[in-house]
């Protein structure tokens, strides 16, 4: 019996129960809980946890994560300048910027994520205490870094971001966590460019990953607008190669302070005297670049991404990769010192420039990039305006404002993954949702602004090819997408995407063949080999390089560019005499200069030279170079160049291959198909062992009779057909054939099927 309140009680044994229950949830409570005071000592870490949310009338419980932060600092957060900022994924929920349990004001319990800005010490910090608190500016200011990674392909960009996720405490399930595109984890680079955030110290960092591939070059000169100081990550044992000199030159014209990383220290032939020479080189370079004495003194740090090790002495790197033990915080700590915060104030009108867009299958349009100048809430109006592109009516006022909207949705990203915001402010990189019509240079801006942000100018396109509709005998049955229109459509949402692609009618056309110019092959092969993903079927025409006309003298130029080959000593010779066949001139020859004592080429060739160059590249030093090239200029047309392929197999009947047709065929030269292939009248099956071209019947079947030979029939072995791929078939095809792609092949033909047709050309063509 329990007495209370002057009566007599007796408890049931569902009380007893209830009671028990309430008491260990209370203790549970407790204990998910208390990790929610948020410590001021120690280093910053990412802390995740179970903390019980109790909202609504009825006080009904849910679990969800909150994410904390641990920050290095003595006194009260809000004397140090700490500022909170909480973000629900609730629309209707919010959390109390003072409420370190999270409880919600909504109807119901939600999960929501926190983090803290602060003054560093040591920052030229605005204010000394008068900023302090929730909208402190100056902690704003100085709580933000923005940096890009920037690096040649393969040096090892995305595996430090992976590394430096990891030191700010966010989770890494897998490697190249950066690289999300299916082509990305395929071929083991960065195309596209991507942004992250991740806390260090009272600092975040929003790093950006860039591209390391020629080719991909327009995705780097456009985010650079939203950072302040870059990596520049170099190979410890490589130095400074062609697409490091491309980048460096963007990144110091547009006054970024860079910090040198010398990646790959744990490997064994890295010596003091090599990183003493390649450091040497880095200054030379940054000196004949232009640039200024505050980038002239850059710092230099020696890491292992693949380790997870830095320092600003090699020894230390090196002794640290060998015994374990070490981090990346000196490369963090010189981040906060040489990377300088954002400028604008967030007190002025909010305006951003548009660096990148996405798309989301549940908000729509994304638009992303960094905010300049003002503040920025979910439901504010906004106004998209378009910058002068110089090919406005002259005397007419170009229209600016390209649409007016409201800000629907507003996110950042953390270790990869949107995380949905309510604000944001100057020198924060955000995607922001609710504008349909805005693309990458537009200046998004409050309705009080009325001119646009200036944009840097993306370097011209350099190759052109023509896509159109798959008119070939087999055309329509293994794609989806096949008219003119979706293709068109297709095409113009890619150039709003990829700024450094252009897409054009062309002229006099039935409306079903596009010009489409890019930065080199790569970068539409890329875009082809979407497409094809994507169930679309397309004929596509050899590049074409697109040449220009000196102003004051009248003169031809092209594209040139700079070519780096690490070959043995025993493939020098054919590289070189490769090169010289197609114009190239050799600039620079280093016995030894290469990875494991392999001999370093430079050559400066036209780019229509190098269409097609790296298949025969491969097979000239049996795998074993490595070829790397990046555009260095306009110059002087450097002349007609020798025919580079033997003569095409043309396949004079449609139907099925055959193994008796292909076994006569197979020693007149190389064969692109094997037996039981669907084949069609003027489709490439194969190269010829001459020069000129050769028509065949590869459907052509053994006569039968009634009447038995004496002897047995030889048994047919043909040789396994050569596989082309993407990028070899668009260096293989010549100026009167095509590519067919379709999603479960790669075909080549002949632009003009018919054969008769052909030679009615050839003649005309003979004749004039």
């Amino acid at each position: 019996m329990v007495k209370m309140a002057g009566k007599e009680y007796s408890p049931k044994l569902s009380h007893v129960a209830v009671g028990c229950f309430a008491a260990c949830f209370g203790l549970m409570a407790a204990l998910w809980t208390w990790p929610a005071y948020v410590t001021y000592r120690g280093r910053v870490r990412h802390v995740s946890q179970f903390c019980l949310v109790r909202g609504g009338s009825n006080a009904t419980g849910c679990v969800r994560v909150e994410l904390l932060y641990e920050f290095e600092c003595d006194d009260d957060p809000a004397s140090a300048g700490l500022q909170t900022r909480t973000d629900s994924t609730a629309a209707a929920a919010a959390v109390p910027a003072g409420d370190g349990g999270g409880g919600g004001t909504g109807g119901g319990g939600f999960a929501a994520r926190r983090w803290f800005h602060a003054s560093v010490a040591g920052s030229n910090s605005a204010s000394d205490g008068d900023g302090a608190g929730d909208d402190s500016a100056a902690a704003k200011a100085t709580g933000v870094r923005n940096f890009a990674i920037i690096a040649h392909v393969d040096h090892g960009k995305t595996t430090l971001l992976d590394t430096l996720m990891t030191m700010g405490s966010q989770t890494v399930a897998t490697e190249r966590l950066m690289d999300n595109n299916a082509l990305e984890k395929e071929r083991g680079i960065t195309i596209s460019s991507k942004y992250t955030s991740f806390p260090w110290r009272a600092c975040v960092l929003n790093a950006v990953d860039t591209p390391g591939h020629a080719d991909f070059g327009g995705e780097v000169e456009r985010v650079l607008d939203m950072v302040d100081g870059c990596l520049l990550l170099v190979d410890a044992t490589e130095g400074p190669m062609a697409q490091t000199k491309f980048v460096l030159g963007k990144a110091l014209q547009k006054g970024l302070m860079p910090i040198v990383v010398m990646n790959k220290v744990d490997r064994e032939n890295v010596t003091e005297a090599g990183c003493a020479e390649v450091e040497s080189r880095l200054f030379d370079l940054f000196a004949a670049m232009g640039a200024s004495d505050e980038q002239l003194d850059f710092a230099t740090v020696y890491a292992s991404a693949r380790e997870g090790v830095a320092s600003l002495d090699l020894d230390e790197a090196q002794r640290m990769c060998r015994e374990g033990g070490g981090d990346m915080q000196p490369l963090l700590d010189v981040l906060l010192e040489r990377v300088p915060p954002p400028p604008g104030s967030p007190d002025d009108e909010f305006s951003m420039l548009v660096s990148m867009i996405e798309h989301d299958s549940f908000v729509g349009r994304l638009v992303t990039g960094r905010v300049a100048t003002g503040r920025m809430k979910v439901g504010d109006r906004v106004k998209a305006m378009r910058r002068a592109t110089g090919e406005e009516v002259p005397g007419a006022d170009p229209p600016k404002e390209r649409e007016i909207g409201r800000v629907t949705k507003l996110f950042t990203s953390h270790g990869g993954v949107r995380v949905p915001l309510e604000s944001a402010a100057a020198g924060d990189i955000v995607s922001v949702a609710g504008l349909n019509l805005a693309t990458v240079t537009d200046t998004v801006a409050s309705l009080a602004v009325l001119e646009p942000l200036a944009a840097s100018p993306i370097d011209p396109p350099t190759l052109k090819m023509t896509f159109g509709v798959n008119d070939s005998r087999l055309g329509g049955r293994e794609g989806k997408n096949l008219t003119g229109r979706t293709i068109w459509d297709r095409l113009i949402a890619e150039a709003e995407t990829n700024v450094a692609l252009r897409v054009l009618q062309v002229e006099g056309g039935s409306g079903d063949k596009f010009e489409v110019q890019g930065r080199g092959e790569l970068h539409l092969g890329v875009l082809i080999e979407n497409m094809r993903r994507e169930k679309f079927e397309l004929s596509i025409s050899p590049p074409v390089v697109l040449y220009k006309t000196d102003p004051e003298t009248g003169k031809k130029l092209e594209p040139l560019e700079e070519v780096v080959a690490e070959v043995d000593e025993e493939h020098v010779g054919g590289v070189i005499e490769a090169l010289s066949l197609r114009k190239g001139e050799l600039t620079d020859m280093v016995m030894g200069g290469g990875e494991g004592g392999k001999t370093r080429l430079c050559f400066l060739c036209p780019s229509r030279g190098l269409i097609g160059f790296r298949a025969i590249f491969i097979n000239e030093t049996r795998g074993t170079g490595v070829m790397h090239r990046s555009f260095h200029s306009y110059g002087d047309y450097r002349g007609s160049m020798d025919r580079m392929r033997k003569g095409a197999i043309i396949s004079t009947a449609t139907g099925v291959t055959t193994l008796y047709a292909l076994g006569m065929l197979e020693s007149r030269g190389t064969l692109f198909v094997g037996p039981k292939v669907d084949v069609y009248e003027g489709m490439i099956i194969g190269e010829n062992s001459r020069e000129e071209t050769m028509e065949v019947n590869p459907t052509k079947e053994k006569k039968l009779t009634n009447m038995r030979a004496s002897g047995n029939d030889e048994t047919v072995r043909l040789t396994p057909p050569r596989a082309i791929s993407l990028e070899e078939a668009i260096g293989y095809v010549q100026a009167d054939e095509l590519i067919e792609v379709t999603p479960t092949a790669i075909r080549l033909r002949k632009a003009e099927l018919d054969s008769n047709k052909r030679k009615s050309t050839a003649r005309k063509g003979g004749q004039e």
